[in-house]
């Protein structure tokens, strides 16, 4: 993010009595079997996850080959999940769940869905906000943990496409909410409702684990706050649910030969089977919408994982989705920003930025710790 878009972000004014663009970031999925391909190659072509190191000037070329070479692969995981992607549907529903309750209160804003890798494409909601005629814009990405590969991509391709047509309107970002408590609720209420799947089985007997996508250790070491606040939304969560059940956090959907974080989801499983534990409660507890980590990822291949090792029952927390309580965090984030003069969200961002090789991670300020 350029210094002039920064010192914008940071010295907003009052909410003013026009009209509000919310954006909600996403990274989106192929809508068809078709878009398989394209949908890789946007994401090959990123720098902000994929680095090439010194082969970053034949970036294309290679992205081209990788998505050409992992179409097949890919394709057959969503053929198994009903052929497409159900994020953007998923994600359409929580824009419009949010924008009736700004309406319930008093706040005049459209929500957009800038997704990252797939349509609509972050170039089309850029050109949507500026023919719609609003004063302001609020940057609401759908990751509550903070990370270079999510937000701080999406906020990068935004500020280029926004700068490749003039578009110069305040701006607020949210940067972060892991501990927001309307989120925790959300993630309580839907791991008691699935709790209630396995029955009588008393709690002391149904194992916790708490899955979220990794990404590479580097990222970490380079002062990427993701692990402290992927461990910050955990702890909260299982406080508040005050269940008897043992909990366990992992990572999964690891892609290279960097080192990830971990350990992995199926390591878990794994290690929960030879301990002779026999029922699982996966939470993905990064994904607030479903999609093929969750879908395929997690209730096809881990579960099929889970069930040769000899696990019993093995269920999946849903994705938030539309959950009343998620819907209510996003819209109090809304109307914060719009009525603050200091953004504590945009000077997380600042430091990111500024201080891109710093060895302590800093957890976002929105919140109390």
């Amino acid at each position: 993010m350029k210094a002039q878009h920064r010192k914008r972000v940071e010295g907003q004014k009052t909410a003013s009595t026009g009209m509000a663009a919310v954006v909600l970031f996403q990274l989106g999925g192929p809508d068809s079997p078709d878009a398989v391909e394209p949908f890789l190659f946007n994401l090959f072509m990123d720098p902000d996850i994929i680095d090439f190191q010194f082969l970053n000037s034949v970036r294309r070329p290679l992205a081209r080959f990788f998505s050409r070479r992992r179409r097949g692969i890919v394709a057959r995981h969503y053929d198994e999940i009903g052929g497409k992607s159900p994020i953007l549907e998923l994600t359409n529903r929580q824009a419009a769940s949010l924008e009736a309750i700004l309406r319930d209160r008093n706040i005049r804003a459209t929500v957009f869905v800038a997704m990252r890798y797939w349509r609509p494409l972050t170039s089309d909601v850029v050109r949507s906000v500026r023919d719609g005629g609003f004063d302001r814009i609020v940057l609401l990405p759908l990751y509550p943990q903070y990370s270079k590969a999510t937000t701080l991509s999406s906020t990068h391709e935004w500020t280029r496409q926004t700068t490749a047509i003039g578009l110069d309107l305040p701006t607020h970002l949210i940067c972060c909410y892991p501990n927001h408590p309307l989120l925790i609720k959300a993630f309580v209420q839907q791991i008691e409702k699935t709790l209630k799947r396995f029955g009588q089985t008393p709690h002391e007997e149904v194992d916790l684990v708490f899955s979220a996508h990794g990404i590479p250790l580097s990222f970490i070491e380079a002062g990427d706050p993701y692990q402290l606040q992927i461990e910050e939304t955990v702890h909260r969560v299982v406080d508040a649910g005050n269940w008897k059940s043992p909990h366990v956090l992992c990572y999964q959907s690891k892609v290279g030969r960097r080192e990830w974080l971990g350990p992995s989801l199926s390591q878990t499983v794994r290690v929960l089977a030879q301990k002779g534990r026999k029922r699982l409660l996966v939470v993905p507890v990064a994904f607030v919408t479903e999609h093929i980590e969750t879908l395929h990822e997690i209730n096809i291949e881990v579960r099929a994982e889970a069930h040769e090792l000899g696990i019993r029952q093995f269920e999946m927390m849903p994705a938030l989705n539309d959950h009343p309580a998620f819907i209510r965090c996003l819209a109090d984030l809304v109307e914060a920003q719009l009525h603050t003069s200091f953004s504590p969200a945009s000077k997380c961002m600042k430091l990111w930025e500024e201080k891109p090789g710093r060895s302590e991670p800093v957890l976002c300020p929105w919140y109390p710790q």
